[in-house]
C-alpha cells in the first residue's frame, strides 16, 4: 500500500504539473499571442493547436482530481492527519467537509452575477468566504493545520476541475465549431471561457501551496490568518505575471 501511495502521489504531481502548466501557457503565452494575430492566422492556429492542447488540458485536470481525491482519503482521512491530535470525528467535522464540496455551486452562482464580472470585487468576496470557511473548519470541524489547509486546496481544486469540464471545455468546443464553419464565435461564450480560465489561473498558485503544506508549517501557522495571507500573496503574484505577459512582444 505504501508503494501504491508513493506511485499515485508521483503521478498526481506529474498530471498536476501538466494541467497547471498548460493553464499558464494558455493565459500567459497563447492569449496575448492570439490577440496580436490577424483573423486568418488566428483561425488556423486555434483550429489546429487548441484541440491538441485542450486534450491534454482536460484529461490531466481529471486525473489530477481523481488521484488527489484518493490521496486525500488515504493520507488524511485514513492516515489521521485531518483533525487536531486527540480530537474524534464529530458531526461538525463531517458537515464542514460537505460545506467544502457544496461551495463549488456557490462559486458558479456568484460567477454569473455582476460580482463575478469584476475580478477585484469577486476576489474580495472570495477571500472573505475562504476566511470564514477556514475559521469554521478549525472551530466547528476541529481540523488541524494540515487538515484545513488541504481542504482549502480541495475547494480550489474542485472549482478548477469543475471550470474545465463544465465551462471551459464545452465553451471551447463551441468556439472551435464556429471557427471551423467560418462564423464568428459567440462573444458571450468566449467571455465566459476567459473569465473562468482566469479564475483557474488565480486559484492555481495558492493551490500549489496547499499541496506542499507538509513542508511549509512555520510558527505563523498557529494563526489561520497565515493561510489567508499566503493566498493573497499568490493572487498578487499572478496579477503581476498577467501584467508582464501583456507587455512581452513577439
Amino acid at each position: 500500500m505504501d508503494l501504491v501511495t508513493v506511485l499515485f502521489r508521483w503521478i498526481h504531481i506529474a498530471t498536476g504539473l501538466l494541467f497547471v502548466g498548460l493553464l499558464w501557457w494558455f493565459n500567459f503565452v497563447f492569449a496575448p499571442f492570439s490577440f496580436a494575430t490577424d483573423g486568418e492566422t488566428r483561425k488556423k492556429v486555434v483550429t489546429e493547436l487548441h484541440p491538441r492542447a485542450l486534450y491534454w488540458f482536460r484529461w490531466s485536470a481529471l486525473y489530477t482530481a481523481v488521484l488527489g481525491t484518493w490521496l486525500l482519503f488515504v493520507v488524511f482521512y485514513e492516515g489521521g492527519q485531518t483533525l487536531e491530535a486527540q480530537q474524534p470525528w464529530s458531526i461538525g467535522s463531517y458537515v464542514m467537509i460537505v460545506v467544502v464540496l457544496l461551495l463549488y455551486r456557490v462559486y458558479v452562482f456568484l460567477a454569473k452575477t455582476p460580482i463575478g464580472k469584476d475580478l477585484r470585487l469577486f476576489g474580495a468576496v472570495g477571500i472573505v468566504i475562504v476566511a470564514a470557511l477556514t475559521y469554521c473548519l478549525i472551530e466547528f470541524g476541529h481540523f488541524s493545520y494540515r487538515g484545513y489547509v488541504i481542504h482549502i486546496g480541495l475547494l480550489f481544486g474542485i472549482i478548477m476541475v469543475g471550470n474545465v469540464w463544465e465551462i471551459i471545455w464545452p465553451g471551447q468546443k463551441k468556439i472551435l465549431e464556429s471557427m471551423k464553419s467560418g462564423s464568428a464565435p459567440d462573444p458571450i461564450i468566449m467571455a465566459r471561457v476567459m473569465q473562468h480560465s482566469r479564475h483557474n489561473t488565480y486559484l492555481s498558485v495558492p493551490l500549489l501551496w496547499t499541496m506542499i503544506e507538509a513542508h511549509t508549517a512555520v510558527p505563523a501557522a498557529n494563526s489561520w490568518l497565515y493561510l489567508i495571507v499566503v493566498i493573497l500573496i499568490g493572487w498578487a503574484l499572478v496579477s503581476l505575471v498577467y501584467k508582464k505577459a501583456g507587455k512581452i512582444q513577439g
